[in-house]
């Protein structure tokens, strides 16, 4: 019983490792860039995937629990260099883009309606680039029909 709690324990800690630089590349080259005023603490609670984190705690906490050395040292430091890779500018814009970004969408408030791409939708607000303003725009979510967002 307790290798099992000592596997699920060890999956969590290298998970969350992960998730860290994974979160960090998207801060840093999509939300970043964007202008988009959010917290890495939020932006890493609110897109956490309770599902995917389960799976791979489970994975990897099996990889170093029971195939150990170098079997282990392998997949963990290539899920590592995945996850990091996000901290190059590229693929960190990238990844941001297909977790975050809503494309070719359109928003609607009592008095105007929006066509373009949603960058971001937090807890209060949503940025929105509108194709034909040319700019990022902010609205509170709670003025928009239909809460598209």
């Amino acid at each position: 019983m307790s290798k099992i709690v000592q596997m699920i324990l060890s999956g969590m800690f290298f998970t969350f490792i992960l998730d860290f630089f994974l979160f960090l590349g998207i801060k840093q080259n999509y939300i970043d860039p964007h202008n988009i005023n959010v917290y890495y603490n939020i932006l890493f609670a609110d897109h956490q995937s309770l599902i995917l984190f389960i799976i791979f705690t489970f994975f990897i906490g099996y990889v170093v629990m029971y195939l150990g050395g170098k079997i282990a040292l392998f997949v963990v430091g290539s899920l590592f260099l995945l996850s990091a890779s996000t901290l190059l500018p590229p693929v960190g814009s990238y990844v941001g883009e297909q977790i975050l970004m809503q494309k070719n969408t359109s928003i609607h408030t009592d008095k105007f309606s929006y066509h373009g791409d949603l960058l971001y939708s937090g807890r209060k607000n949503i940025y929105f680039y509108d194709y034909e303003l040319k700019k990022v725009i902010i609205l509170n979510k709670n003025k928009i029909k239909g809460n598209n967002a």
